[in-house]
């Protein structure tokens, strides 16, 4: 069973199964591994007034500060080095955990550790906030040096499909690597969809019609 062109992405995120929530911001609770959580949407009515352009930039800030203090108390914890950098990237806030060399390197070579990291930060922004955060979290630069390779994946992909003429399937994908593929897909003027469940998930890129 397949889904539409573009999963919503570390970007909107799609997701394909339910985590529990985190009680406590402080005390993090371990994240399947590879999992994909479902966030719900909330209900918008009518009658809700639009959000204004300062209130979203003060709403994003507050989940900025209250991931870092998050993810603060959790490099305290396992005794990890650190410094984490706050911004705002477009439609979501931004966290980076720059110079942790120790925590890069075991992030390395697919990610895994900076997906569930992420998981948790988000669920213990929630949890705060009462709100789904879609806030986006980076190791030492990981997704930006990352997102390079998928990008050149995604091209060879779609030089694929279009000389042999045939769906071109790759490997398994998180929501974040799914997304930039969908993206250099759509670039170039060609069909992408998700398809599979779990961790089976992945981009099958179509030659064009």
């Amino acid at each position: 069973m397949t889904d539409t062109t573009v999963d919503p992405t570390p970007g909107e995120d799609r997701t394909d199964v339910e985590s529990p929530a985190v009680e406590s911001a402080a005390a993090p609770t371990p994240a399947a591994e590879g999992a994909e959580v479902e966030h719900p949407e909330s209900a918008v009515t009518e009658e809700e007034p639009r959000e204004s352009a300062e209130e979203r930039m003060r709403r994003l800030e507050e989940e900025g500060d209250i991931a870092a203090d998050y993810l603060e108390e959790l490099l305290d914890i396992a005794d990890l080095d650190g410094d984490i950098d706050i911004d705002v990237d477009g439609d979501r806030a931004s966290v980076e955990i720059a110079g942790a060399e120790r925590l890069a390197k075991l992030n390395r070579p697919r990610g895994e550790l900076l997906d569930a990291l992420q998981e948790l930060t988000r669920l213990a922004v929630q949890t705060r906030t009462g709100n789904r955060s879609r806030l986006m979290l980076d190791i030492g630069g990981f997704r930006a040096e990352h997102k390079g390779d998928l990008e050149q994946l995604a091209e060879d992909a779609v030089e694929q499909a279009r000389t042999s003429g045939e769906p071109v399937p790759l490997r398994p994908m998180n929501p974040f690597e799914r997304k930039v593929v969908h993206d250099v897909a759509k670039g170039a003027g060609l069909r992408s969809e998700s398809d599979g469940d779990g961790k089976n998930r992945h981009v099958v890129i179509y030659p064009a019609s």
